[in-house]
């Protein structure tokens, strides 16, 4: 066989070749170790120095050229299969996409978020206290002594006999007094833990935010002006407020504080036992005994606190009736407030 006719031969082999293997076996066929190509190389030893030269060359230009049709056909093939490949994987735009699940902040988290950003708008800054507090800290210090009736409303978590889960996040007005120089103004909000039964209003673990004032020639006039923007700013501009004295071991004078019903805005209803009116927050002039307990002097310093519970605000706002719905878990109740 001539080697023009070789030549066309592989070309030809190469061209019809269909796959990548297919290929690189004809290739191997003409220039592999014991190919065509490759014994007529071995021939040469037995030319003279003129046919060797001409043959030489005539060789090396049919192995460039087989090589070239090998590399263009692969070359081909290669893109073909990455041409099919992406065929399969075609998308239909006119198909409707993958539905996601869409994330959402929970209710309880949304309403602390809010009473945060209300009370660091006008000053107040985040103090935070442990869950696990000691008995001085949860009740002497707040003017609560050992035999003090006011104990029997908090029926406590006791982990010892003065370790116990915090029953408020009135503690952490003390510690906030004791490593901070007056004037102060802190809110405080957190988990606290008490032994209630779980009904459709109680949770043995409820969330509270407490907050603290302390400076000089403070007065109940600007507790009621705090409270009055605090419940216009979280209810609307609308919302008015009333205080209802009350009793709390570290406050005196002592409130309750409600808002005008914002079901039957204060018309009576269900809602609010037609009273027109409902209980949102309790709240007072710092004692000034707890003002002394942290090192105070009641003659120069004065200050007010209230606290608030987040779920019962997310129970009004929300117009939820059974608190329990915080802590069940359910995804569909969860969901119900990625618009909110």
């Amino acid at each position: 066989m001539s080697l023009e006719s070789l030549k066309n031969e592989a070309k030809e082999e190469i061209e019809k070749a269909s796959s990548s293997q297919e290929i690189l076996e004809i290739y191997s066929k003409y220039l592999g170790r014991k190919g065509l190509i490759t014994e007529l190389f071995s021939k040469m030893k037995d030319l003279d120095f003129e046919e060797k030269k001409r043959f030489g060359m005539e060789l090396n230009s049919i192995k460039i050229f087989i090589t070239e049709i090998k590399e263009r056909k692969l070359s081909t093939i290669k893109e073909q299969t990455i041409h099919n490949n992406l065929e399969k994987l075609r998308i239909d735009s006119s198909l409707p996409g993958d539905c996601q699940n869409v994330g959402s902040l929970h209710p309880l988290t949304t309403v602390i978020d809010n009473i945060i950003e209300i009370f660091v708008g006008i000053g107040y800054t985040i103090f935070e206290g442990p869950e696990i507090e000691s008995d001085y800290y949860n009740f002497e210090a707040l003017n609560i002594p050992k035999d003090h009736p006011a104990r029997e409303m908090q029926d406590s978590f006791y982990l010892s006999n003065d370790i116990l889960l915090r029953t408020h996040t009135s503690p952490v007005q003390i510690r906030a007094m004791q490593s901070l120089k007056p004037p102060i103004r802190i809110i405080a909000p957190g988990k606290t833990y008490r032994r209630d039964a779980k009904d459709s209003r109680h949770s043995p673990v409820f969330h509270q935010v407490e907050g603290l004032t302390i400076g000089k020639k403070i007065s109940f006039a600007n507790l009621k002006g705090t409270l009055e923007y605090f419940a216009k700013s979280f209810f609307g501009e609308g919302c008015e407020i009333q205080f209802r004295p009350s009793y709390f071991p570290f406050t005196e004078p002592s409130a309750e504080v409600d808002i005008k019903c914002i079901f039957c805005e204060g018309k009576g209803c269900t809602i609010c036992s037609h009273t027109g009116w409902l209980e949102v927050l309790g709240a007072g002039m710092v004692h000034p005994n707890v003002l002394r307990n942290v090192g105070y002097n009641p003659e120069e310093w004065q200050g007010f606190a209230f606290g608030m519970g987040p779920e019962r605000l997310a129970m009004l706002k929300y117009s939820i009736n059974d608190i329990r719905m915080f802590y069940d878990n359910d995804l569909r109740f969860i969901h119900s407030f990625i618009n909110s």
